[in-house]
């Protein structure tokens, strides 16, 4: 079955280094998987990589990885043209729609000449997970921050929008991205929000947050809230993967 109300997970992760493959499914994609609530078959996860380019050597690690994994894995393609005759019927066969990092701002223009975010936002509301990591994390939010202007860092306030708020990614590994992010709350270009560390994702039931996760100890997730003319920045501890969930 699929997730048995509207899931998102985004996150600042993905495919991780393997020892035996190139890649492998990390943590995070893994409990993307299981929020899908899978019995008695192979999961369905598809890949856009709208946000890259859709390059093709990306490809084969993720295929790659998803064998490895058990998983029943396709791809979502749109350059140079969508390459599944029936786009909506492909993505809402699927447990798992994993979206991966690159152009924020390519990515939503992309999807929205094809229809994609409505299509998407269908299947959301039909039990897949959506989920994705970086610019994969960004677009459901209503907007964040991101490097797809060039080497400064950039808010974009036209998200997909089906959760609240706004969102930073890389947080600890890229030190442009907080001040900027913080700057953009302040001011009101964005609202306020999350933002996450390497390895951390944030779980999403409907339109409320229910999860924080994490698949390494030691890094953080961060709330952020606008108060006066600054920002309020929160640390939030996630909990780490293989943890079971507080009652």
């Amino acid at each position: 079955m699929t997730a048995p109300e509207p899931t998102i997970l985004a996150t600042c992760g993905g495919l991780n280094g393997g020892e035996w493959t190139d890649s492998v499914y990390g943590p995070l994609l893994h409990h993307a998987i299981e929020l899908a609530e899978v019995h008695g078959r192979a999961p369905r996860v598809t890949h856009i990589n709208t946000a890259g380019g859709d390059q093709r050597h990306v490809e084969g690690a993720e295929l790659e990885a998803a064998r490895a994994a058990g998983v029943e894995a396709t791809h979502l393609r749109l350059f140079p043209h969508p390459n599944v005759a029936d786009v909506r019927a492909h993505l809402l066969s699927q447990d798992v729609v994993w979206v991966s990092g690159g152009s924020l701002v390519n990515l939503l223009a992309v999807w929205r000449a094809h229809g994609i975010d409505r299509i998407l936002t269908e299947a959301w509301h039909r039990g897949v997970v959506l989920a994705g990591g970086s610019a994969g994390a960004l677009c459901w939010h209503e907007g964040g921050t991101t490097s797809s202007y060039g080497p400064d860092i950039s808010a974009v306030r036209d998200g997909i929008g089906l959760v609240p708020g706004s969102l930073a990614v890389h947080y600890d590994s890229d030190p442009r991205r907080r001040p900027t992010h913080q700057r953009a709350v302040a001011d009101g270009t964005l609202p306020d929000g999350y933002a996450l560390d390497e390895g951390v994702g944030l779980v999403y039931r409907g339109r409320s947050l229910v999860d924080i996760v994490a698949e390494r100890p030691g890094v953080s997730a961060w709330q952020l809230t606008r108060a006066g003319e600054g920002v309020r920045e929160e640390r939030l501890v996630p909990r780490l993967l293989g943890e079971k969930v507080a009652a």
